[in-house]
């Protein structure tokens, strides 16, 4: 396989980009036409109350652009990326996931889809088919790298499938709950993908460094429909998606436990639920929060949507510069 750099990283996002950008307006008429509107909670925000049958389901241009420029990479590349195909296959089974859930969200006319056990037990079957990729690919005992040591500690399989498990069950339900005002889930993610892609570079990881270009060229385009005022918003079928591709990421470059600096935003607004509902139930309620996830609270004190979506993307790009040098440089 040819040598990867910049350049490859960059036609491959470019060639996301475009597809998503250039498909945008088709997705949004096809889904104003069948009525694919968002349906807003009641308790939530009353101002989100005129984003009512906005379209939803938008993920579905930047899963377009994503899959077709990985694609088009491995071609770039003169070889196939097992692992690019494995990521993209993870997060676009968590798409499929979340398609389900939308359609069933539209069908009930209501914000209420699938129940969270039926979209817990889908979570873990496609989990375990990714995890049955890794275990398949491997040529040994799996290996946890700790960040900021040189310290690998190799893991018997059973112990490591209920782990990354966790890990990719965790990753894709917080990166959903990330998605609750205009442009936040994807400018969030987006520095996560680009991070990626330097790692991807550094390493000579095809894999790796193809599916993040990719998905750094998709969200950006996404954002010119997502970004306050949002035109489309991407649903479950979006949300999902790119928290499989979070997750696949990081295990295809053998260090999910990065996800604790670069996907830190994630984590604080799933914390942030279950601080609230944990105090609520504990001090008969009582909330610790003004309204969860955390960016409704930040809502609730007067910040905007595009201030809460610059400042929560701005400090990920923090920690993701963090985590690059970490990941290269693990001894401190």
């Amino acid at each position: 396989m040819t040598p990867i750099n910049i350049r490859t990283a960059l036609i491959v996002c470019a060639v996301a980009f475009v597809i998503t950008a250039a498909i945008g307006p088709a997705v949004i008429r096809y889904l104003r036409k069948m009525k694919f509107g968002q349906k807003i909670l009641e308790i939530g925000p009353k101002w989100h109350m005129n984003k009512q049958n906005i379209p939803t389901m938008g993920g579905f241009m930047f899963i377009i652009g994503i899959a077709v420029a990985v694609l088009a990479g491995n071609t770039l590349l003169g070889g196939v990326s097992v692992s690019s195909l494995a990521v993209l296959g993870l997060a676009a089974a968590y798409g499929a996931v979340g398609l389900v859930d939308d359609y069933a969200k539209i069908r009930k006319k209501e914000n209420a889809g699938l129940t969270p056990k039926q979209k817990l037990v889908l979570q873990i079957l496609v989990a375990g088919a990714f995890i049955l990729v890794l275990f398949l690919e491997s040529d040994g005992l799996p290996a946890l790298w700790i960040p900021f040591t040189a310290v690998a500690i190799p893991l018997p399989w059973p112990l490591y499938i209920i782990f990354a498990a966790f890990v990719i069950v965790g990753a894709d339900n917080a990166v959903n709950l990330t998605d609750g005002i205009d442009g936040l889930a994807a400018g969030v993610t987006l520095p996560v993908a680009i991070f990626f892609v330097f790692v991807g570079i550094a390493r000579q990881d095809a894999g790796v460094m193809l599916f993040a270009a990719a998905l750094a060229g998709g969200l950006a385009a996404f954002l010119i429909y997502n970004f306050n005022p949002a035109k489309v918003f991407m649903g479950d079928t979006g949300s999902l998606f790119l928290g499989g591709a979070v997750a696949g990421l990081a295990f295809a470059c053998d260090m999910p436990l990065i996800l604790l600096l670069v996907g830190l935003i994630y984590i604080i607004e799933t914390l942030s639920v279950i601080l609230q509902v944990t105090c609520f139930k504990v001090s008969g309620g009582k909330r610790l929060f003004k309204m969860a996830p955390i960016h409704h609270h930040f809502e609730m004190c007067g910040w905007g949507e595009k201030k809460i979506v610059l400042i929560f993307s701005g400090a990920t790009i923090l920690l993701c510069l963090l985590a690059y040098y970490v990941a290269l440089a693990p001894v401190l």
